[in-house]
Parts: C-alpha cells; sequence; structure tokens
C-alpha cells in the first residue's frame, strides 16, 4: 500500500520484503518555509519532469520566504535538459534524476562546485483505474496483450526501467517511447497504453486517473541530483535556492510529494 510505499521511499537506498501491491492515491501536505537570510535576484532552473509539482511547491515556499528573489523552472526529460545546457541555454541551477546525466555535465565543465544529491525515488508500475488486466509484478509486463511504454533510452527512467526488467529476467516491447516519464504516465492515463514503469511519485500524482503496483524489494533507487551551473547569471540566489531544498523544510515538502531523503 502507499504507507508501506512512502515509509520505504524516507530511506536513502535499500531494499525490503513484502509482496507486490496497488499503491492508494495520497495528497501532497503543505509546504513549509525558510528562516533563512532573505537573498534578491531571479534564476532559470531546469529540472527532471518527475519534480513537477514537488519544485512547484519549492518554489512558491522558497519565494514567500525571499520576497525579491524569483524562481522560473522549465521541466523535461534529464537528457533533453542536459542537451540544452550544452548547447548554451541560459539557466543557473539543474537537478537531475539521475547521476549519470550530471555526471557528463561536470565532465564538460558546465556545473560548479560538486553536485549534491537532494531526493531519492522508487520505481512502480502504473497501469490504468482499477487494472483491467491484473498486472502485479514486472513479469505480467511481458505478457503479449500487455501494451507497455516507456520513454527513449537516453532518458533516466528508461535507465532505470530497463535495470529492473533485466534484474527481474523480463524481456518487454514496448508500443512507443516516450520524451519523459510523464509522457509514459500520459499513454497510461489516456488509455493508449496499459502499462509502464514510473517514478512512485508519479503514481501519486495521477491520483484518481491511475493506478499503481509498489514493486517491493526492487534494488533500483533513482537518485537525484542537483548543481549550480558555471554559467549561472545568478549564482547566489542559485545556491540559496539549492540550500533550502537541501534544508529541513525543503526536505519535507519533498518527502510530502513521496520523495525519499537523499
Amino acid at each position: 500500500m502507499l504507507v508501506a510505499l512512502l515509509a520505504v521511499l524516507g530511506l536513502v537506498a535499500g531494499a525490503c520484503g513484502g509482496d507486490d501491491g496497488p499503491l492508494d492515491d495520497a495528497t501532497p501536505g503543505p509546504g513549509a518555509s525558510t528562516s533563512a537570510s532573505s537573498v534578491a535576484g531571479s534564476i532559470d532552473v531546469l529540472a527532471a519532469a518527475s519534480l513537477t509539482a514537488a519544485f512547484g511547491a519549492l518554489v512558491e515556499a522558497f519565494e514567500e520566504a525571499n520576497p525579491e528573489a524569483e524562481v522560473a523552472v522549465s521541466f523535461a526529460g534529464s537528457s533533453a535538459l542536459a542537451t540544452q545546457i550544452r548547447e548554451g541555454a541560459p539557466a543557473d541551477l539543474f537537478a537531475s534524476a539521475d547521476t549519470a546525466t550530471m555526471d557528463k555535465l561536470v565532465t564538460d565543465g558546465l556545473v560548479t562546485g560538486e553536485p549534491r544529491v537532494f531526493a531519492t525515488n522508487r520505481l512502480a508500475i502504473i497501469v490504468e483505474p482499477g487494472n483491467p488486466l491484473g498486472i502485479e509484478a514486472l513479469a505480467d509486463l511481458g505478457e503479449p496483450e500487455v501494451l507497455y511504454v516507456t520513454a527513449a533510452p537516453e532518458v533516466p527512467i528508461a535507465k532505470y526501467s530497463s535495470a529492473a526488467l533485466a534484474a527481474a529476467g523480463v524481456t518487454v516491447a514496448a508500443v512507443s517511447l516516450e520524451p519523459d516519464v510523464k509522457g509514459i504516465v500520459a499513454k497510461v492515463t489516456n488509455g493508449e497504453a496499459d502499462a509502464g514503469i514510473v517514478y512512485a511519485t508519479d503514481v501519486i500524482a495521477a491520483g484518481d486517473e491511475a493506478d499503481g503496483i509498489d514493486l517491493p524489494g526492487l534494488e533500483v533507487v533513482a537518485t537525484y541530483p542537483a548543481a549550480v551551473l558555471s554559467d549561472a547569471g545568478d549564482p547566489e540566489v542559485a545556491e540559496a535556492f539549492l540550500a533550502f531544498i537541501l534544508s529541513d523544510p525543503g526536505q519535507a515538502i519533498l518527502a510530502d510529494f513521496g520523495f525519499g531523503a537523499p
């Protein structure tokens, strides 16, 4: 159940025992604000698509605590955002859904300082409401009648999904490859696919539009790092926003949306 999933999400990593089961809906709680000294300025943040709802709340709380600061966030697949950064897109902070994408930017000299891991996430199977095909585990995704959708190979959720399927010894042919995890969710909620592997937080965000199958015991854990970019126009505000994300209030907001601690 969702309670068990959120308990797992509160851990940094590691597996837990139990049977696969459905995820229930959860409504994110109210965000907290920081009491840190105020900063002034505006920044552009590039963040993984799976962070959409959580970062909306983080930005609101940060701007409330810093009335003279403004944060604009663009969301997409981490690999697409990394490409934008390499092509010179103006941005101050990058939040990725995996360390591999961030590490490449570090190697290219496009970030300043060490990236900071600010959250973790678990995988879950997303299905249509009521789970009409009775999908219970990763093995069921390989059944011929299941229309499975995933993301393009370079997108973090596709990498995590491939690792999970390989560990389970399951081979699945996808009916489409989406640009990011939100595309997977949309295909299932629109009835264009039966199932996909997404982040557990995406199942929660989908609400009544989808059901989710927990995957306890799965050792694949998504890790989210963030870093200030070398060409940041306002590194002070970018550093302050990153510090807020890592602070107790920021971590509480992420937890409200189902993310685990770093």
